[in-house]
């Protein structure tokens, strides 16, 4: 289903974010290695997110999770194969960084405002509870977020239903209450098909995908969310 674009403001109990890509950016890992990668650098970014996302997903279908530690470095070492990078100090160094991700710029301030409002706030995230709070803690946004959700609580990765249930049972709150924001768009589809008020971060500037699941607004970065929710005075 095609996006709803709306700039009408929505009452909310609770505002949960997806993590890499959409609070963290997964980019500067690699951004990082640029010294070593020169004109690979982009192209290892692209491929390592691709294979990571593509495990995720075979994973679930085929019922053999591991977590996303592993899922992450199995899908750099076939990306730096692919490249003709495969050096263990390099590999050593972008797992290192990749466990502590810069944030986007306009995340603090959005973080603040929705705190400032009251307005609980989550991460439902892929990630181990362990990578999770590395990042976040190197981002600086330890004391901006109430509540971490990992899938390794219950075995399964996006997009299965299970996963924004678990932000449903352990907030207490329902779907329909809860505003979800995502960079993916198969994220952002899947947690409106399964009921909640979706906000598309389309950094990138992708065309919308045809998947089920209407989302509610699409916004280019974070700075627009707090003046889209009327729980938020601005």
């Amino acid at each position: 289903m095609t996006k709803q674009s709306s700039t009408a403001s929505v009452n909310v109990d609770a505002c949960v974010f997806d993590a890499y890509g959409t609070l963290l950016d997964f980019a500067s890992a690699a951004e990082r290695c640029r010294d070593v990668l020169g004109g690979k650098t982009d192209a290892l970014t692209a491929l390592w997110r691709d294979k990571q996302l593509q495990y995720t997903w075979l994973r679930t279908l085929q019922g053999a999770h591991v977590d996303f530690w592993q899922v992450t470095q199995d899908s750099l070492d076939v990306s730096l194969d692919t490249l003709g990078l495969a050096e263990p100090a390099l590999r050593t160094r972008l797992l290192d960084l990749y466990r502590n991700l810069d944030c986007f710029p306009e995340v603090p301030r959005v973080l603040r405002d929705l705190r400032a409002a009251g307005l609980p706030t989550a991460i439902l995230s892929n990630g181990t509870p362990d990578m999770l709070a590395e990042s976040i803690a190197h981002a600086g946004l330890s004391n901006a977020i109430d509540h971490v959700f990992s899938v390794e609580e219950i075995g399964y990765f996006k997009t299965h239903p299970a996963v924004y249930q678990l932000a449903v049972d352990r907030l207490a709150t329902p779907a329909n209450k809860i505003a979800f924001v995502s960079s993916n768009a198969w994220d952002a589809h899947a947690a409106a098909a399964f009921g909640m008020i979706v906000f598309w971060c389309n950094r990138a500037g992708q065309v919308p995908d045809r998947l089920p699941g209407t989302v509610y607004s699409e916004i280019s970065d974070l700075s627009a969310l707090p003046g889209l929710l009327c729980n938020v005075e601005m």
